[in-house]
């Protein structure tokens, strides 16, 4: 078995951990009013506020590929490749809410199930 030296065992430590929280820093300036954004009285965030922020935000993609194509079908914007960001990105946002919700259902028929 070979020895790892403790300096460099800390050095490891002490990346891991910068890392990690310019992870949590970067996820926080990502989502506006997301996770890390919504507190309750207590100071500690709730699922359901992180749940309806997401939500919200489909909601608001989905709001700019219809505001994008609308503007591209009546001939005020020409940028093609605009208007397709916009439907996809709305897209993907839509089916990534849609595998939460399933496994959200998913969970709460296995919780149900489960014998008292």
């Amino acid at each position: 078995m070979t020895s790892i030296d403790s300096s460099k065992l800390l050095a490891m430590r002490t990346a891991i951990l910068e890392q990690n929280s310019a992870l949590q820093r970067a996820a926080g300036a990502g989502m506006p009013g997301g996770i890390a954004g919504t507190t309750d009285a207590k100071g500690v965030s709730g699922f359901g506020d992180a749940l309806q922020s997401a939500l919200a935000e489909v909601n608001a993609l989905q709001d700019q590929a219809s505001t994008a194509t609308t503007a591209y079908e009546t001939g005020e914007t020409t940028d093609i490749a605009a208007v397709m960001l916009a439907r996809q990105k709305a897209s993907i946002g839509f089916e990534a809410t849609l595998q939460v919700r399933n496994k959200l259902l998913s969970a709460y028929k296995d919780i149900m199930s489960m014998p008292v």
